[in-house]
């Protein structure tokens, strides 16, 4: 039960940066976020609406794997989970460093959630 709430608030919370960066990130609420000003956001935009969709695609993995009947659903949120782990590492080594805390270590915690608590 553990794993399967953080799951689904890492796919909520993916959901959300999806918003931010495909319909937010020229408005303050994104800019703010993300620490732009309107001449960054304007020249960005295209690559966060990319970005964005990738993380809508992290959440619908993560979605499917609350819905897959086992071994499948343990399959799918171990490698949902690890895509998140992995992009926010990289975050954190290439864009900002609370982006470690935001993804990456909410992906771990709930990975062990599901390995060890299930």
């Amino acid at each position: 039960m553990i794993a399967k709430f953080l799951i689904a608030f890492i796919a909520i919370l993916h959901i959300y940066f999806l918003i931010l960066e495909m319909f937010l990130w020229d408005k303050p609420i994104g800019m703010k976020a993300f620490g732009n000003n309107a001449e960054k956001a304007k020249l960005t935009k295209v690559l966060a609406q990319n970005q964005g969709l990738y993380n809508g695609f992290l959440a619908a993995g993560l979605i499917w794997s609350l819905c897959a009947t086992a071994p499948f659903a343990t399959q799918l949120a171990n490698f949902f989970l690890g895509c998140v782990f992995v992009a926010g590492v990289y975050g954190a080594m290439t864009a900002s460093k609370k982006i470690l805390y935001i993804q990456a270590l909410p992906a771990l915690i709930a990975l062990l959630a599901v390995n060890f608590l299930a």
